[in-house]
């Protein structure tokens, strides 16, 4: 792979991440990670998070989203 082509998947890989932390920070600010089925425990000096319905959701959405552009991107 010459530098080029190297470039090129740094800037889609980079430019993905930043799409993806912005869709994340969107989705915090509406709810996602508060859904019914989300564990959370809390003891005093300790707390532990476990997002089950969370994780549920953002694996069909991403199932539906490379679906769709293997799809519809050829």
């Amino acid at each position: 792979m010459d530098l080029q082509q190297l470039g090129k998947v740094l800037l889609v890989v980079s430019v993905g991440l930043a799409l993806a932390g912005v869709l994340l920070w969107l989705l915090g600010k509406a709810g996602l990670g508060s859904l019914p089925g989300d564990i959370r425990l809390q003891g005093e000096n300790w707390s532990c998070f476990i997002p089950i319905a969370t994780s549920i959701l953002l694996s069909l959405l991403l199932t539906l989203a490379f679906w769709l552009l293997s799809r519809f991107g050829k």
